[in-house]
């Protein structure tokens, strides 16, 4: 039996190899793993002994020859291969150990274009391919994972026909998604937005306890890394738990000022901005001092010990921040289940394309990653909003653009006051808004993700809120701004939509 032995990554690869020729196994290798193999006292043959030619063009050429891949393709029961193996002096080859050049491992390192062209595998990915094509013949190795078990196998003589399927199945999975990481390498040079084929793929990073509800079962896989998380405390994260993490840290970033946004079931139930983390923590949570227990808080910003202290006060499940002071950790700590994490760079990851299931298939698009555009905002009623008022106007649209459609935001001074959201009706996501808000509303500003009718002013103005921002775009936008002129109130339309389904 022989085996071509020929990985990037030599993990475990002396002992593995050992094993192959304690069982009488003959090892072929190239370059690098063959010197490594060698060094080691491992009786190995170079692949230019087999070919008979020579490693070329640095190396880009190795294994790409008929005796390689015709002793791979090799077809045990089939006469006719059988003959031409014979005619050609080709002798089989019973099992590939590949890995491939670390392509991925370099765009993360961001290595230049020229680095990342030379770290596209070619012989690798051909040699996988033909060993996993030709499973039934062929033992196809690509992870040192795999290495005891298969040495086990041997020895126990296991290496039955759904052993060598689990290892071909494993030998396709990881070369698409090395060529999808290639791809989409190349498609992010492009300017086509929807090419012919969508290729993402992700790595598998944890089983997790369970999905949305207990009898579903989940796990956990990472795309590419800009941003990695760290967890500092607490208990496993769950597949809920990583969901609400994201849209808090989505809505957080889109501040500059300190801001702590806080979700529940992905819904903002607070959101607050100020000049320390203590002031936005104490605006998020007095929107909604009910729906934040229990819930995903993300601050912009350091937690200090002031604010830990306050932290403390109530069960969250997760507080993710930019980091911790060493007296804030020692303070949250205290609290067993609670998870803290480290996301030092809110804006260091990528949002630019989201995939929504349906039916046969996806639908793509670009995230919302636009506010409003400041040269197309209309102050389209005869009253002027404050200046005050203003500020507390894109607050609000801030915090709206981030909550479930149809939604509404009632804001003053860098708090939401009360929101309303997930809503069939939008006159019914301003009556729970108001509510929400209660007496705090006087002087406040309104935001709403669509535009609205008549109906929808009359509530507002009945609750005294006096200035309001929204997309604009109806029929019906000349009868709410002659009821905005009629009441003395500011409306204003930025032409943007923010629904979020």
């Amino acid at each position: 039996m022989r085996a071509l032995i020929s990985v990037y990554d030599k993990e475990n690869i002396v002992e593995f190899a050992r094993e192959l020729v304690a069982l009488d196994w003959e090892i072929i290798s190239t370059g690098g793993t063959f010197k490594t193999l060698k060094e080691n006292n491992i009786p190995v043959k170079e692949v230019e002994e087999v070919t008979g030619q020579r490693e070329i063009l640095s190396g880009r050429v190795k294994t790409l020859h008929p005796k390689i891949h015709g002793g791979i393709l090799f077809r045990r029961d089939n006469k006719d291969d059988k003959k031409t193996i014979e005619e050609e002096q080709i002798k089989p080859i019973d099992m590939i150990v590949n890995n491939l050049y670390p392509f991925e491992n370099c765009l993360r390192e961001g290595k230049d274009h020229e680095t990342l062209i030379e770290n596209i595998d070619i012989g690798g990915p051909s040699m996988i391919r033909a060993a996993a094509k030709n499973y039934k013949d062929v033992l196809i190795v690509t992870e040192p994972s795999d290495y005891k078990s298969i040495i086990e196998a041997l020895k126990e003589n296991k290496i039955d026909m759904t052993f060598r399927e689990t290892l071909a199945r494993k030998a396709f999975s990881l070369t698409a998604h090395y060529d999808s990481v290639i791809c989409n390498y190349f498609q992010e040079k492009s300017e086509e937005k929807f090419p012919k084929y969508i290729n993402k793929s992700y790595t598998f990073s944890n089983k997790l306890r369970y999905g949305e509800n207990s009898h579903q079962e989940a796990a956990y896989y990472q795309g590419k890394i800009y941003a990695p998380y760290k967890k500092l405390h607490g208990k496993e994260i769950s597949y809920n738990n990583l969901y609400d993490m994201f849209a808090a840290v989505k809505a957080a970033r889109e501040f500059d000022d300190i801001t702590v946004v806080a979700v529940k079931h992905t819904n903002p139930c607070g959101i607050g901005s100020g000049k320390s983390v203590k002031e936005a923590f104490i605006k998020a949570r007095d929107c909604d001092d009910e729906s934040i227990f229990g819930g995903i808080i993300a601050i912009n910003h350091i937690v200090d010990k002031e604010a830990a202290e306050l932290l403390h006060e109530i069960f969250l499940e997760i507080v993710v921040a930019q980091g911790f002071t060493t007296e804030a950790l020692e303070i949250l700590e205290k609290k067993k289940n609670i998870r803290l994490i480290e996301l030092k760079d809110f804006n260091n990851f990528e949002l630019d394309t989201s995939f929504k299931e349906v039916l046969n298939g996806i639908i793509v698009q670009d995230y919302d990653d636009i506010l409003l555009d400041e040269d197309k905002l209309q102050i389209v009623s005869k009253n002027k909003p404050t200046e005050k008022e203003m500020e507390d106007l894109k607050f609000a649209f801030k915090c709206v653009k981030y909550t479930a459609s149809n939604s509404i935001v009632i804001a003053k001074d860098g708090a939401s006051l009360g929101i309303g959201q997930g809503q069939t009706k939008r006159s019914w996501a301003v009556e729970e808004a108001i509510e929400r808000a209660g007496e705090k509303i006087k002087g406040a500003v309104c935001a709403s993700d669509g535009f609205f009718f008549r109906d929808t002013m009359e509530l507002l103005n009945k609750a005294g809120v006096r200035a309001i921002i929204q997309p604009g775009g109806s029929v019906k936008d000349k009868e709410v701004i002659e009821y905005a002129d009629e009441h003395e109130m500011a409306i204003i339309f930025t032409g943007i939509r923010h629904f979020r389904h």
